[in-house]
Parts: C-alpha cells; sequence; structure tokens
C-alpha cells in the first residue's frame, strides 16, 4: 500500500489557514460490506465524501491471521469512494485512514465510526479545546522487521507526522493514537527465511502480538510516555513495565506498513466534539471509565443516561486477557482456552462491561493490548458531543 496522504512519516502538508471542524458518526452494518448507512448520510448531504479522513470499523470475524472480514470492509470503502473522490479504489488508501478491526465477541455490534474533517472560518473556533485529528503512515516494512526496532522507530516517527497534520504541539494533548499494523503469513515467514532474515516469531498468530507490541511502543516514543533509550526491540513483549497509556494498536492481513490516527484536542479548533481517556487496569474496570465520563464530561452513568445516548459519540478501548492468567487474584482460563483465543474472551467481557456504561453495544474493542495500558489493562477514549 502506498502511503501518501494526511501526513506521510517524512513529509507533513502545511497547516491550512482557518480552524479545523472534524464531525463524527456510528453508523451501524448489517455486514463487512455493508455500507448502505454510509450511502444515506451521503445521500442525505450530510456525511461528504472529500472530507472522510478515517474509518474505524469493528467486523464480525475472529480478529485473527485469517480474518478477511477486515479486507473485505476496506475494499468495499474503497469501492464506494473511489468514484466520488475522482480515483481509483487503490488510491483511496492514500486519503483515508481505513482501519478494520476484526471481532464483535459477545454483544458486540458490528459498526463503522466515521471522521470527517474540514476548515472553516477562524472565527467559527469554539472556546477551549476541541477534537482535532491527523493521519500519517508508516513505510511498508519487510517480513523481518516487524516486532523490532525498524517498526518501533517508524511508528513513533509517523506518530509525531500525524500530530502535525492534527495541529497538535503538546504530546499532553493526545488522548488516542490508533495504529493498523500489519502481521506475518506463512508466505512472508518462508520468504524471510529464504532470505537469511528469520522474523521475530515464525507463529502467524504470535506475530499480531510482535506487531502490535512493537507499534505501541513506537507510540510511548513519540508521546514521550517512554525515554527511547529505554526500548529497544528486546523489550517488546518481554519488558511489560514498558507501556503507552494512548496506544491502541490492531493488526490485520490487509496492509504492510502501519496506518496511525491521532485523536487529541487543540485551541482554535471548531469541532463541536471533545475527547478524554482513560486506563482500565483490568479488563472489569468499570470505574475508571465511569470516572472519566463524570470528571471530563459531567456526565454521570447513574442519572444521565439519556445525555449519554444522545452525545456519546463512542468509546474506543484495548481488551486483553491478563498475561498472569488472573483477575484481581481469581484465576481466569483465557489464555488455556484451545478452542477460542483469548483475544476474542477479551473483546467479549470489556465489550459487556463497556456496554453496561454507554448504554449500547456498537462499541471499537480491539483485542490483544501489549505495551498498550498495563498488563491486563488497557486505554479507553470517550468521543463526546458537547451540544446534543
Amino acid at each position: 500500500m502506498s502511503a501518501a496522504t494526511g501526513a506521510t512519516a517524512t513529509h507533513a502538508r502545511p497547516r491550512p489557514a482557518g480552524a479545523q471542524q472534524v464531525r463524527a458518526w456510528r453508523v451501524p452494518c448489517r455486514g463487512p460490506a455493508d455500507l448502505g448507512g454510509v450511502q444515506a448520510l451521503i445521500d442525505a448531504g450530510e456525511l461528504v465524501p472529500a472530507e472522510i479522513v478515517a474509518v474505524m470499523g469493528k467486523t464480525e470475524g475472529n480478529g485473527c491471521v485469517n480474518d478477511y472480514t477486515r479486507e473485505l470492509a476496506s475494499q468495499a470503502w474503497c469501492h464506494l469512494l473511489a468514484p466520488l473522490l475522482g480515483c481509483t479504489p487503490a488510491q483511496v488508501h492514500e486519503r483515508v485512514a481505513l482501519v478494520m478491526s476484526g471481532g464483535t465477541e459477545g454483544v458486540l455490534s458490528p459498526h463503522f465510526t466515521v471522521f470527517a474533517r474540514r476548515q472553516v472560518a477562524a472565527d467559527q473556533a469554539r472556546p477551549g479545546k476541541r477534537l482535532v485529528l491527523g493521519i500519517a503512515h508508516t513505510r511498508d516494512f519487510a517480513p523481518h522487521e516487524l516486532g523490532r526496532a525498524a517498526q518501533i522507530s517508524a511508528t513513533a516517527e509517523a506518530v509525531r507526522a500525524a500530530m502535525r497534520d492534527a495541529g497538535i504541539d503538546d504530546p499532553a494533548d493526545v488522548h488516542f493514537v490508533q495504529v493498523k499494523c500489519p502481521l506475518l503469513t506463512s508466505a512472508k515467514i518462508a520468504a524471510a527465511q529464504a532470505a537469511g532474515m528469520p522474523p521475530v516469531t515464525r507463529d502467524t498468530y504470535e506475530s499480531m502480538g510482535w506487531s502490535r507490541g512493537a507499534s505501541a511502543l513506537g507510540v510511548a516514543v513519540a508521546l514521550g510516555e517512554v525515554a527511547p533509550a529505554a526500548i529497544d526491540e528486546h523489550a517488546v513483549l518481554a519488558d511489560w513495565s514498558l507501556h503507552s497509556a494512548r496506544a491502541s494498536a490492531s493488526a490485520g492481513i490487509e496492509l504492510d506498513g502501519n496506518v496511525v490516527i491521532v485523536f487529541g484536542e487543540a485551541t482554535g479548533s471548531a469541532s463541536a466534539l471533545r475527547i478524554g481517556h482513560t486506563v482500565m487496569r483490568d479488563a472489569i474496570d468499570a470505574a475508571s471509565v465511569r470516572r472519566l465520563l463524570r470528571e471530563r464530561f459531567a456526565l454521570d452513568p447513574d442519572t444521565d443516561a439519556p445525555a449519554i445516548a444522545a452525545r456519546l459519540v463512542n468509546l474506543l478501548a484495548k481488551a486483553e486477557a491478563s498475561p498472569e492468567g488472573a483477575v484481581r487474584g481469581a484465576r481466569h482460563t483465557m489464555l488455556n482456552d484451545s478452542d477460542i483465543n483469548a483475544t476474542r474472551h477479551a473483546r467479549a467481557a470489556v465489550g459487556g462491561v463497556l456496554a453496561s456504561i454507554a448504554g449500547h453495544t456498537a462499541l471499537y474493542v480491539s483485542g490483544g493490548a501489549e505495551h498498550q495500558g498495563p498488563a491486563g489493562g488497557g486505554p479507553v477514549c470517550a468521543i463526546v458531543r458537547m451540544e446534543p
């Protein structure tokens, strides 16, 4: 996949004049290729195709190596947008960050969260800080680079480029960094070994964790959460004290480089949306998310359910089966289940916890939180309309 829009890892667009205005929609779907709800928004004139900058989708596949629902959804988006943008389907990837995460276990509902960005007059800026976003891509990685230093450093560079694209100067204003990263297939593993450059693992499923972990550490470096000198490739999947409180990485078969979306806030934004983040310390830590809604958005899940239903665009979260095999001292069996991968268990568990707070099930919950929050936990962000 080529990489040239928003910002690449080596080139950023000059900041346009005026105020950035980000809008967002959570759109249900009947299947990975069903974009009927998106088409209805376009037909109504509410969603302008040329303004779409990022899509985060949850598809009902298994979320593992052979989950082609992610690729199917990406292709559907490319074929929808290509004629509307006057480009080929392959070129859509150069203009829109498409992040498809497989796995809607439990009560999770398949859906797309669509982000559009436009520039408006500076006098339309909202008071205080409001939502902004930026995108970037890394170069494509060779198979032996996944899970290693090359992926860490390239991801850090892309995060900085996406921050520039968003208009964010201070890493403290970044609340969530979504990364879509590649994985290893058997063909890639064989090619790397034949070239005398062995990959970090020969297990295709394990490669997803290596890619997510290296990408998350790249985010941690870019945001100053971890000193660069403290990280080398030997820390990946080894030193769990190193993590990012704002990274979310999802691995897939449909790309060879990393796609990065940075969500944050900035003064001078014209968005009606705000964003905030927290970290779940484990899979049942509902308290941290409830506290985030109360303290940042003055929304109490106990008394403001109608307001939350009207104003919460989505919760974006990472989920992980605790590598220690226990949650608050009680043994869990997610890591020992040979029938269902642990990431699938974790998505279902965290999805249920978050749905009980949000009051809906179309939530972006991604499995596998290596170096994304503390071991067994994971970052969560809320995107909220400040006006109904």
